[in-house]
């Protein structure tokens, strides 16, 4: 049977991260913290379990979960944020694993809780996540805070059954103000890799990611909050555009002097 890691990225956990901690007991053989000097009752609530406590500047979110990775005594990692714990089904499912680990990687459906429900679909279910895999097999990449895990082979994966239960917003000023955060986070790392931000995007895009959640992806479904989910999927890359627009200009601005 191999030994299983968990690593996990917090900052400012306090009311998710017990919970979280409490689903990994008898799961994974190894826990792995890496926090970003949080400033409430994280560390204390972490030191009450048996738990590695790692204090790391934040790097970003790709470049903070693979400095996790590294930080697993074991190979075999299952990943997890401070927001996050195992299902049911999904601790069954790698207990099981951890006796029959054929793949280099394994997908699990993330179940989402907003302001209190359970979405089901607004393009946030299934939203399939890569969290369980053999370190060394692959990394985290995209783009910050858009983070994903990658295999270097992609057709050495598989899927568990059982969701990993994410409880994002509790509220709706907490969501408006993750968008404006995150959406500055993708306008400065879209404008560091050079991308562009033409009228036409700005336009376009958000349009498209309203009707993808709210008709396609069946948004409306999940009554107001599907609304208010799919109008603020628009809304972030709406405000991604805008600001990577305003980013180019106040460049282009400057060279002029």
């Amino acid at each position: 049977m191999i030994k299983l890691s968990a690593v996990i990225i917090t900052y400012n956990e306090e009311k998710k991260i017990e919970r979280c901690l409490s689903s990994l007991m008898g799961v994974a053989d190894e826990i792995v913290v890496v926090d970003s000097f949080s400033t409430d009752r994280t560390e204390e609530i972490c030191k009450q379990f048996d738990v590695t406590f790692i204090k790391q500047q934040f790097l970003g979110y790709i470049e903070q979960k693979n400095f996790a990775i590294t930080k697993a005594s074991y190979d075999h990692i299952i990943s997890l944020d401070g927001d996050e714990a195992l299902s049911a089904e999904l601790q069954n499912s790698l207990i099981q694993l951890k006796s029959n680990w054929m793949y280099d990687g394994y997908y699990v459906n993330r179940y989402n809780n907003f302001c209190g429900q359970w979405i089901q679909f607004s393009d946030w279910y299934p939203d399939k996540k890569l969290r369980a895999f053999i370190k060394g097999k692959g990394e985290w990449q995209g783009i910050n805070p858009h983070d994903s895990f990658k295999l270097y082979d992609s057709k050495k994966v598989s899927k568990l059954k059982g969701d990993l239960l994410h409880w994002n917003y509790a509220t709706y000023q907490e969501f408006n103000l993750k968008t404006d955060k995150f959406s500055s986070i993708s306008a400065q790392s879209y404008f560091e890799l050079g991308k562009k931000a033409p009228v036409w995007k700005i336009i376009v895009n958000p349009t498209w990611a309203f009707f993808k959640a709210y008709f396609l992806r069946l948004g409306f479904l999940d009554g107001f909050n599907g609304f208010v989910i799919s109008v603020q999927t628009a809304n972030i890359t709406f405000l991604k555009y805008s600001k990577l627009r305003e980013l180019i200009k106040n460049k282009n601005s400057s060279t002029r002097f």
